[in-house]
Formats: structure tokens, C-alpha cells, sequence
């Protein structure tokens, strides 16, 4: 009892100091909506087309990637809807955190929530790099491991083990912390309180960095392979087309999680490691970056599909024409 009654005075303490730093501009309500409605609007409209997809294909060695596909806009979907309904529900009540959340109950499932969404589209990731990667190289190995059961109990093995790392400051009665904005729940970052304060944020920042770097080596020796069949006059082999159509897609999504992840899961290692108190607003922005590649994942299965890649080629092809000349 003695714990928790220290965790829920130190989470009210904290409640009070982020109001003090509270600012109307961190708190846009318009931006926060508009956001949420675009993220669910495209992971849904991208949703429809993988399901679509999904039941129309006749080829077993695509039905796995699919499937990740899928679960990873679910996640998107999902997070986007949870994590803005709560978002635009601290923007909506004027009042402090402690009014209608006197144990942090609220932001403790604000920052669980924020953990797993973040963690777990990173891990889906790198396990569709993987899965691609064994399509190419291993087909065989592929063919009769990879299969739809297999995957769905691999995705939920990702889920649960988000949820893990998602629930560890609740278990490590380290809660989650209202941030300098007042407006979301994370790690408590700067002035650790003890090893746990450095060790948390530090785990799930190297997490998300290694579902990068998995993504990047998997990806790259896709790439590579798909490279080197094309180079050997292998390319008219069954199924490359649609290894192509999957790479680009990959490639696509490791580019966006790249760019709007690396920049946040680098400097929670930073901060952390240093003990340093963390600017509001840098934070902050790196938090909006981080929420953007949950807006431009959907986008890439929307755009890069074999059918609009090959229109988009026609209509190049018709609008640049003929450029020799007429001979009379």
C-alpha cells in the first residue's frame, strides 16, 4: 500500500508541475482532429483494399504478407482511434489531470496505449521484412513453413509482447507521467528517479531501433536477391511480379518509420542516458513525427499496388509520346 500510495502522490505531483508549463498551442484541438480523422480515413480505405486483396488472391506465398499487411492497418486503425479518442478528450476538459484522474489510472492506460501502438507497427514491420525475405530466397523453406496459421499465432506472439513492454512501468511501479504539455502520457525521461526511470524508455527505444535495422537488412537482401534474378533473365519466374509489387511497399514503409521514428526513439535513448530534463516542444514535435507514420503506412498500400503503378505508367508513357521527329 505504501507503493502505491508513494507512486500516486509522485504522479499527482507530476500532474501539477506539467500544468504549470501548459500551453494552448501544444493543445490544438483542430490539429489533433483533423490528424485522427485523416489516420482513420486512410488505414480504413487501405483496410478495404488488403482485405479485398486478401480474398481474391490464388497464390499461397502471398496470402502471409497480406496478412501482415493487414494486422499492421488494424494497428494503425486502432491506434489512431484509442489513442485520439483520449488525446482529444485532455484537449476537450479544460480541468487538471487529478480532477477526473486522481490515481493516474487514465494516464497510466494513456501511456500503455501509447507504448503498444507506437512498438507494435515497428515490430509488424520488421516481421514483413523477414517474411518477404524468406519469399525470395527460401521459397521452398517458404512455402511449407510461412502459412497463414503460422502467422496468425506469430501475430499475436508480437501483440502480446508489446503489451509486455507496454504494462512494464505499471509493473515496475514506475507509472506513466503527464508530459511537459500537459497533453499526453509517456516515460518519465528527464531526472531520473532511479535505474528503473533510465531502464524503461531505454528498452522500448532500443526495441523500435532494432525493428528498424531488421527492416533495413531484410529489405536490403530482398532487394538485392530480386536484383539479381532480374540481372540472371529470371525475372519471367512465377510470382516475381508480385515480389516486386511487395518490396516496393516494404521499401516504402521502412523509409517512413525510418524517417518519422528514428528521430524520437534516438533522442529518448539520449535523454535517458544523460538524465537530462527534455524540452517540451522538441519533444513534442518528435511525438507528431512519430504519428505520421501511422497516417503515410496506409498511403503506401493505397499508391504502390501493381494495377495504379501500371496506370501511372500508361499515363506516362502517353504523356511523354513520341519524340522523334517526322520524316516526309
Amino acid at each position: 500500500m505504501s507503493a502505491n500510495g508513494s507512486s500516486e502522490a509522485g504522479c499527482r505531483s507530476q500532474v501539477r508541475a506539467s500544468n504549470t508549463t501548459y500551453s494552448p498551442k501544444d493543445l490544438s484541438i483542430t490539429t489533433s482532429a483533423i490528424a485522427m480523422t485523416v489516420g482513420i480515413l486512410s488505414n480504413s480505405l487501405a483496410l478495404f483494399i488488403l482485405l479485398k486483396s486478401y480474398h481474391a488472391i490464388r497464390t499461397k506465398y502471398k496470402a502471409p504478407f497480406l496478412l501482415f499487411a493487414s494486422s499492421l492497418v488494424v494497428t494503425n486503425l486502432l491506434g489512431h482511434l484509442i489513442n485520439g479518442s483520449l488525446l482529444l478528450f485532455v484537449h476537450s476538459s479544460h480541468r487538471r489531470w487529478e480532477t477526473f484522474d486522481p490515481h493516474c489510472v487514465l494516464c497510466s492506460f494513456f501511456g500503455v496505449c501509447m507504448v503498444f501502438f507506437g512498438l507494435s507497427p515497428l515490430l509488424l514491420s520488421s516481421a514483413m521484412a523477414v517474411e518477404r525475405c524468406m519469399g525470395v530466397t527460401r521459397p521452398l523453406f517458404h512455402s511449407t513453413v510461412v502459412v497463414p496459421r503460422h502467422v496468425k499465432r506469430l501475430l499475436g506472439l508480437i501483440w502480446l509482447f508489446a503489451a509486455l513492454v507496454a504494462i512494464l512501468p505499471v509493473l515496475l511501479l514506475r507509472p506513466y507521467q503527464v508530459q511537459h504539455s500537459g497533453s499526453w502520457c509517456f516515460f518519465q525521461i528527464g531526472k531520473p528517479r532511479d535505474w528503473r526511470d533510465r531502464f524503461l524508455p531505454i528498452v522500448f527505444s532500443v526495441l523500435g531501433l532494432l525493428a528498424l535495422l531488421l527492416s533495413i537488412v531484410f529489405n536490403t537482401l530482398t532487394s538485392c536477391s530480386l536484383l539479381q534474378a532480374r540481372l540472371s533473365h529470371k525475372h519471367h519466374c512465377r510470382g516475381t511480379s508480385y515480389h516486386l509489387e511487395m518490396i516496393c511497399q516494404l521499401l516504402a514503409i521502412m523509409l517512413v518509420c525510418c524517417i518519422c521514428w528514428g528521430p524520437l526513439l534516438i533522442h529518448v535513448i539520449i535523454l535517458s542516458a544523460r538524465g537530462e530534463e527534455e524540452p517540451s516542444s522538441s519533444s513534442l514535435l518528435l511525438v507528431h513525427m512519430a504519428t505520421w507514420s501511422q497516417i503515410l503506412d496506409p498511403w503506401v498500400y493505397i499508391l504502390l499496388r501493381k494495377a495504379v503503378l501500371k496506370k501511372l505508367c500508361l499515363l506516362l508513357h502517353r504523356y511523354q509520346g513520341p519524340k522523334s521527329p517526322d520524316h516526309h
